[in-house]
């Protein structure tokens, strides 16, 4: 296969790839279904199990389940699209990095920036440049991770994401999704951009494994077991928002929780159900996105956070989003937030370990209609800044970091 680059288009590529293996998927199932009934047959006549009297059910399962469809597992995906070793040694070094940071050994921020969700390959591609550009510019304050938001967590309906309707119209192509998702999230991390993803579905992320380097359980999330317990074997450093009412002590508990050993169902690298026992993770730590009420990223806030993870024997790492509650959903807001970090920063308050940006190529946000009419590089989702107005928040961000590690 032709190596991916930068030009390759994923929608296009991905239809390609997704038709071709899925006719590998059938086959494979055909072959699976033959033998599952042969060997299923035999082992009733074997333990003496006589289902001839079996009542008929088909009124009582899927009553509401109007079709399914098979999935591409995983590993087919990773034979096509394999990790490459750029890719693969972007995302062990921003692991590494953002380790050392949230332990303290590395003073620089983190910073997690990019769209509030990836909806266009072509133009999540060209802001990849612009992180290019920027970890080159300030890698020696700022470690920065784009984000690549793939799904999207809904109060009530809308667009789920770009993972689960990649063409934006409705017709829900999974198979789509996840050969697209695999295929740029290749391509920007051997641009040598490591990717951060909000984790909502426990079967996901084995689509893009060894290609995250931060996982974020987001603010309605945090309180769920399945996310807690996917945190404790996840590869990669992971963040807990507070919950959307506020809740600093929910986030605080989901640490303690994937710190632990767990048992739970996952699915492996062939898309069959498996038990997976996790031996925990210690990266946990929270994010700061504001609630209802309002921001919580001030000094006050973040003393009180530290004493929580204090009394909770938990180390005194934060991370600080300046969107969403913190930003009042205003994206011109932000700023506002990134000054007052940016202070505390420079002040020399260790906790505050990274921050969060909602940044696109274009400013504000637009309603998901037909896609022909979308804007370039405007968010369907949370307004966004600019990237003019991102680089007037990164070079503070940088001065303030380069002020504390001099301290």
């Amino acid at each position: 296969m032709t190596p991916l680059t930068p030009t390759t288009p994923v929608l296009e590529e991905s239809a390609k790839i997704r038709d071709r293996l899925l006719k590998v998927q059938a086959e494979i199932e055909a072959a699976a279904t033959t033998t599952e009934t042969r060997l299923l047959a035999e082992a009733r006549q074997q333990l003496g199990y006589d289902d001839s009297d079996a009542p008929e059910d088909a009124e009582l399962i899927d009553s509401r389940v109007s079709g399914k469809t098979a999935v591409l597992s995983p590993k087919m995906l990773s034979a096509v699209l394999p990790v490459s070793k750029r890719s693969a040694q972007t995302t062990d070094a921003a692991r590494q990095a953002i380790i050392r940071i949230l332990e303290h050994q590395d003073l620089r921020l983190m910073v997690i920036v990019g769209p509030c969700s990836i909806h266009d390959p072509k133009a999540a591609l060209e802001y990849a440049e612009h992180v290019q550009r920027w970890r080159q510019q300030y890698g020696d304050q700022l470690e920065i991770i784009m984000r690549t938001y793939i799904e999207k967590p809904r109060t009530e309906l809308g667009w789920k994401g770009f993972i689960y309707d990649p063409l934006l119209d409705g017709s829900d192509d999974i198979n789509l999704g996840v050969v697209a998702t695999r295929m740029l999230a290749c391509q920007i991390t051997d641009l040598g951009v490591p990717i951060a993803v909000e984790r909502l579905n426990a079967l996901t992320p084995q689509y893009l494994n060894a290609l995250v380097a931060y996982d974020v359980i987001g603010a309605r999330n945090t309180t769920d077991q399945k996310s807690r317990e996917y945190a404790s074997a996840t590869s990669s450093p992971v963040g807990f928002k507070n919950t959307p009412e506020g809740s600093i002590e929910a986030a605080a508990q989901a640490i303690v929780s994937a710190k632990g050993k767990h048992a739970f169902l996952g699915i492996g690298s062939n898309g069959t159900t498996k038990q997976i026992n996790s031996s925990g993770n210690d990266t946990g730590h929270i994010i700061l996105r504001g609630d209802a009420q309002g921001p919580n990223y001030s000094a006050e806030h973040v003393a009180k956070v530290k004493a929580l993870l204090q009394k909770k024997g938990l180390r005194e790492s934060i991370v600080i989003d300046a969107s969403h509650g913190n930003s009042g959903k205003d994206a011109t807001r932000q700023k506002d937030a990134i000054a007052d970090i940016a202070q505390q920063v420079r002040g020399g308050e260790a906790a505050i370990c990274g921050v969060m940006i909602e940044s696109n190529l274009v400013a504000g946000a637009q309603k998901l209609g037909d896609p022909a009419d979308l804007v370039y590089g405007q968010s369907i989702t949370d307004a966004c800044v600019d990237v003019d107005e991102t680089e007037s928040m990164l070079t503070r961000l940088a001065e303030a970091s380069a002020t504390r590690q001099s301290s």
